[in-house]
């Protein structure tokens, strides 16, 4: 793996808030390039974690709290971290008062990127649903066309953490709303916007300020550039529309669409020139189609040859907690699809399956799952875990849902295999449509402990847990 130089960044000062998956890396990424790092951290444990020396840091690393900002070259704050709405964190205010930019971990990469003289190239992914999948994709088929591929961002590693590439390379950056805010310099040489629905609403205002946050990914195109975005939605509508006045290439993507440019059709991906490629099993469902059109289209605009992607598509094993399966026995398949953290995105999984048990529940989004009730006909049983369980049970009450309230994964596992052995559902699937952090320190937590009982669950019974192949 080759390294960043060590004095690309002497000289500069930077102030690092946050010390947890992104921010940590981040502190000692830019003491390695040269830099003078301050950083903290609210929680004692993240500020302990950075304290452990490390070696080959050419610049100061120095864990304390903030007083003031003025100096800095840069503020650099964790994503999840406010900055604006719906309060701003103090060090922002201070931030802001000395006229210092706030900016994410990616923007950093692109500028050491530049600055050590690569000419790699930079591919963004972002949408409320199926970004993860789509950036994992990307760099597969990349990667398997023998292109020098970096992937993370959001999906992790964290951006400041990625590899050094020479000018053939790709960075894949999955990017959130928080991050695409804070950007300044960085410039996407084809980036996509997979779809929109209603999501941190409490830190970007609206929708009108979310759809904004994420049109951010298409600053600084030109003509040499290309947006990949979806269709039929007016707010990608329009989006696209911007981009055309702006002359910046634009291809459409859609699952059902036959008009858009690169379109699901008879079981593979199209575009005017025919087949790309069939996606297989680890890419169920329509969503999946569309994250394959995104992914195919931007690994075109990058130069992968079409051979060698309609072999490569097939390879791909899919993500973790993305509707993968798990264990498989008495005719029922277990589905972790813990990463379905709203209903939108419950809702692509849903409508995979004709017969299923539910498991659900969490911290609700606004609107709850009142949005699911199209597939509430495919629900034999739900079963409601976590804090919004009994918000959640109103809902399937209306609808003449039968659900159970069982509080968490220890009771509602067993409950629901056996419940589908019952009804002859052919998948548990938990899609909570919810947020962890009532039960569990995040999505990944929470598909790890549905694994873990599953599996034992089944080892229990005398089965193997493991799924048929």
């Amino acid at each position: 793996m080759t390294e960043f130089p060590t004095d690309i960044f002497t000289g500069r000062r930077f102030a690092v808030l946050g010390l947890g998956r992104n921010g940590a890396p981040a502190a000692r990424a830019l003491t390695r390039m040269g830099a003078t790092v301050q950083a903290w951290d609210d929680g004692e444990n993240g500020r302990a974690a950075l304290a452990e020396t490390e070696t080959g840091m050419s610049g100061e690393l120095v864990v304390a709290p903030f007083e003031t900002l003025a100096g800095f070259d840069a503020l650099v704050m964790s994503p999840g971290i406010p900055h604006i709405l719906p309060k701003p964190h103090p060090v922002a205010l201070l931030a802001r008062n000395a006229g210092v930019p706030i900016v994410s971990d990616a923007e950093l990469l692109f500028q050491a990127v530049r600055k050590a003289g690569s000419k790699a190239r930079f591919a963004g992914v972002t949408g409320t649903n199926g970004k993860s999948t789509t950036t994992a994709l990307l760099a597969h088929l990349l990667r398997s066309s023998g292109v020098p591929v970096a992937e993370g961002g959001n999906l992790g590693p964290a951006a400041l953490s990625l590899p050094f590439l020479p000018d053939s390379g790709v960075y894949v950056l999955e990017m959130s709303s928080y991050m695409l805010e804070r950007l300044v310099d960085l410039h996407f040489d084809v980036a996509c916007l997979l779809n929109i629905s209603p999501d941190h609403i409490d830190r970007h205002g609206d929708m009108t300020g979310y759809a904004n946050a994420k049109s951010h990914i298409f600053d600084r195109m030109g003509a040499h550039d290309l947006a990949v975005i979806g269709m039929n939605d007016p707010v990608l509508d329009d989006i696209a529309s911007d981009l055309r006045t702006r002359d910046v290439p634009v291809r459409t993507i859609s699952a059902t669409d036959k008009h858009a440019d690169i379109h699901a059709d008879d079981g593979g991906i199209v575009d005017e020139s025919g087949r790309i490629a069939t996606p297989g099993a680890s890419l169920p469902g329509a969503h999946n189609a569309e994250n394959a059109c995104a992914a195919l289209t931007m690994a075109l605009r990058l130069g992968a040859p079409r051979d060698v992607l309609a072999k490569s598509i097939g390879d791909f094993d899919g993500l973790a907690h993305r509707q993968k399966l798990i264990a498989h026995a008495d005719g029922v398949a277990f589905v972790d699809d813990s990463k379905a953290t709203n209903a939108d995105a419950s809702a692509r999984a849903l409508a995979c399956y004709d017969r299923i048990v539910w498991i659900a529940g969490g911290i609700a989004k606004a609107g709850g799952i009142e949005d699911l009730a199209p597939y509430f006909p495919r629900i034999a049983e739900a079963f409601l875990i976590g804090r919004d369980a009994p918000m959640l049970a109103e809902t399937l009450a209306r609808h003449g849902v039968a659900h159970r309230i069982v509080g968490d994964l220890e009771h509602a596992v067993p409950a629901a295999f056996a419940a589908a052995k019952a009804s002859g559902a052919e998948v548990v699937l938990l899609s909570p449509a919810c947020a962890s952090f009532d039960q569990f320190s995040g999505f990944e937590a929470r598909g790890l402990h549905f694994i873990a009982l599953s599996r034992a669950l089944l080892m229990n019974q005398g089965k193997s847990g493991l799924p048929e192949r």
